[in-house]
């Protein structure tokens, strides 16, 4: 399924909150590729590549983001993923965090950043720059922290760079939650995936990781050399893969191409498949996610990649998605 806005870019309006906050609808177009953000959650709303085809989920209208979205195009954060039981342990203070997945505290608790307004910091043809602050204690939190995405248009690429500050130590990780179909019908088990990762992340029923990676090698895990979403497991996949480089995404129908290349250690591979098509307007398998990441409950595994961020320190993540024809 594909909503189609109708909107031509000529003015950003695009809705007030119920707390009264003005989203705008910002318009990048570089001649190969056009990009639909709203600063509602820095939300991509819409991904046009070669053709004019959108590859993105995206929603028509702000209420339908309100109450019909599994943060579509959102970035996430403060925390993307999971941490465990809502708590992590940070310099020998315990830090309680709202619990919004069951017991566990997922994409920064009740009202993340894709639940946000972003300010616009700048705004050009081919690149907007939305900033946040999120206040000290934020859905339980520790420190200010100032984050800032910018979205660019390059040639056949779109890449997103995050950037965040803190007055206190604390725990970042932040993603886009787009939802990709390259095919435009609805269901991307066809869809084939090569991972450049030799391991990945089991998890228990909660999704919280049981222990270490461990090796792809003899598992359905196995994407290191091309493979269906729906050849095995059903095509049911809500994991963190340990990255050694790039994703690449093929739809052999069509013939249109995806690579995903990040400065990230981690990509969480979601297909999609818990999405109803009664709470929202796209059913099971209607979009593919590839959310690169530090691994989920890292602030609380010693041995993971760290999340910490400190007074001084600036994070900073960078991911491109290239499009293309094979």
């Amino acid at each position: 399924m594909r909503l189609h806005d109708g909107a031509t870019g000529a003015t950003p309006a695009f809705g007030v909150t119920p707390e009264g906050e003005r989203v705008e609808r910002h318009v990048l177009d570089n001649g190969r590729l056009r990009a639909c953000v709203l600063t509602y959650g820095a939300i991509l709303q819409r991904l046009e590549v070669a053709g004019g085809a959108n590859v993105v989920l995206g929603l028509p209208t702000l209420d339908a983001y309100l109450h019909r979205s599994r943060y579509f195009g959102a970035v996430v954060g403060r925390y993307a993923n999971r941490i465990a039981r809502g708590r992590f342990t940070l310099d020998g203070r315990e830090y309680r965090l709202a619990a919004n997945d069951g017991e566990h505290s997922l994409h920064g608790g009740v009202r993340g950043f894709d639940k946000r307004v972003w300010h616009v910091e700048s705004a050009g043809r081919a690149e907007l720059v939305l900033s946040l602050v999120s206040p000290d204690g934020e859905e339980g939190y520790p420190g200010e922290l100032r984050a800032r995405v910018r979205y660019a248009l390059d040639g056949d690429a779109l890449r997103l760079e995050y950037r965040a500050t803190t007055d206190a130590p604390t725990v970042v990780n932040l993603t886009n939650h787009s939802y990709f179909d390259l095919s435009g019908t609805g269901d991307v088990r066809g869809h084939v995936v090569a991972m450049e990762a030799d391991r990945f992340l089991p998890v228990d029923g909660g999704k919280i990781p049981t222990g270490g990676p461990v090796p792809v090698a003899g598992t359905p895990f196995d994407f290191t050399v091309p493979t269906p979403v729906g050849a095995r497991r059903g095509g049911r996949y809500d994991h963190c893969f340990v990255l050694q480089g790039r994703v690449t995404v093929a739809d052999p129908a069509g013939g249109r191409t995806m690579e995903v290349t990040t400065t990230e250690p981690g990509v969480q591979f979601y297909t999609g498949h818990m999405l109803d098509g009664v709470a929202t307007p796209y059913g099971p398998f209607a979009g593919l996610c590839l959310e690169t990441q530090r691994f989920p409950d890292a602030p609380n595994r010693p041995a993971f990649p760290s999340a910490v961020l400190r007074p001084g320190q600036e994070h900073v993540s960078v991911t491109t998605y290239r499009f293309g024809h094979a």
